[in-house]
């Protein structure tokens, strides 16, 4: 949820967890005047205009939980999604004023309340790229637990985008290119010790969303251990991180990341 238009740092588009939830339970209930509610499982989404005048709202939705569902094999979760969508920037920092004094500001924001998973947005022209990047976090928490910081968020930059735009088109794969030709391989290790959203500048971001991208489309053998680890995520085990099953069973995994991305460059 990052508009660069506004210049807003990535690192403040993100979710907030633990100690902020305490007023989010009912926020439905207060504070804000709903003009219209839509459920489309697992989603329930109210807003202060009429979503019938924002068609594309319910596919970007319907296909955002299709695409995160059939990568990531996700159950429908058990918990009720719930999105509140605000008709302009300046009820929504009102409520979040009110409802949530002490969080910085983000564009979209993203609460793990334990009893179902918030998203906050109002109608902007990136509100669809808000949506996408706050939309997978919920989808993320709502079955696997302790999610590393890297992964979350490398799976948000990575569903973000528009489906053309996720494999060869997107803005990262600039970065990470020029990076290899310096002979630069991010270190996933490094990705794995950020604990803190503020250790999280662009070139995390990047650097998240390039390992994402080579764990979903490599080879097969990481693909497989990306598989393995969101299952042990699943069953609530965090233990071995992913570097260590990947050097385990693939010790020449970061040359096998510049070539995948030397190849993944030389596609039309």
């Amino acid at each position: 949820m990052a508009t660069r238009r506004q210049n807003v740092p990535r690192k403040r588009r993100d979710r907030v967890l633990g100690a902020i939830v305490f007023a989010s339970i009912g926020l439905a209930a207060t504070g804000a005047t709903w003009r219209d509610t839509v459920v489309l499982p697992p989603f329930i989404c109210r807003a202060e205009f009429s979503l019938g005048e924002q068609a594309w709202l319910k596919e970007e939705l319907t296909r955002l939980w299709s695409d995160v569902r059939g990568t990531l094999a996700l159950e429908p979760p058990r918990r009720t999604i719930d999105i509140y969508l605000f008709a302009d920037v300046g009820t929504y920092r009102r409520y979040l004023n009110t409802w949530m004094p002490g969080v910085p500001y983000r564009r979209a924001l993203f609460v793990d309340a334990g009893r179902g998973g918030q998203v906050f947005a109002y109608l902007n022209r990136e509100l669809a790229v808000d949506l996408r990047h706050e939309v997978t976090h919920s989808l993320v928490h709502a079955e696997l637990h302790n999610v590393p910081l890297w992964l979350d968020e490398g799976l948000a930059e990575y569903f973000e985008a528009p489906p053309p735009r996720r494999s060869w088109r997107h803005a990262h794969l600039a970065g990470i290119n020029e990076n290899l030709r310096q002979g630069l391989v991010p270190r996933l290790d490094a990705l794995e010790r950020l604990d803190e959203l503020d250790e999280m500048g662009p070139a995390e971001y990047r650097d998240a969303w390039g390992w994402v991208h080579f764990l979903l489309h490599g080879p097969e053998p990481v693909q497989a251990e990306l598989r393995h680890y969101i299952d042990s995520l699943r069953a609530g085990r965090t233990s071995p991180t992913l570097s260590e099953r990947l050097a385990t069973r693939l010790p020449d995994v970061e040359a096998r990341f510049a070539t995948y991305y030397r190849q993944w460059g030389e596609r039309p």
